[in-house]
């Protein structure tokens, strides 16, 4: 597994939770689900193609 990939999800992970954080406080609790939902999203897409991977490998080993 890349270090890159890892790198890049705990960066987002960290920006989002900061910026819901300070959305939450400003009294903004709803921009702040959206903003969370986004970066679960974009997290998603990031290691879908690694996931997709993944199963192709999984059918090659077991002949499926």
């Amino acid at each position: 597994m890349d270090v890159d990939l890892i790198l890049k999800v705990a960066g987002v992970g960290m920006i989002i939770t900061v910026v819901c954080q300070i959305m939450a406080k400003a009294g903004k609790e709803e921009q702040s689900t959206m903003v969370s939902l986004a970066g679960t999203v974009l997290i998603l897409i990031l290691i879908a193609e690694r996931v997709g991977d993944l199963i192709i490998t999984l059918r090659r080993v077991f002949g499926l």
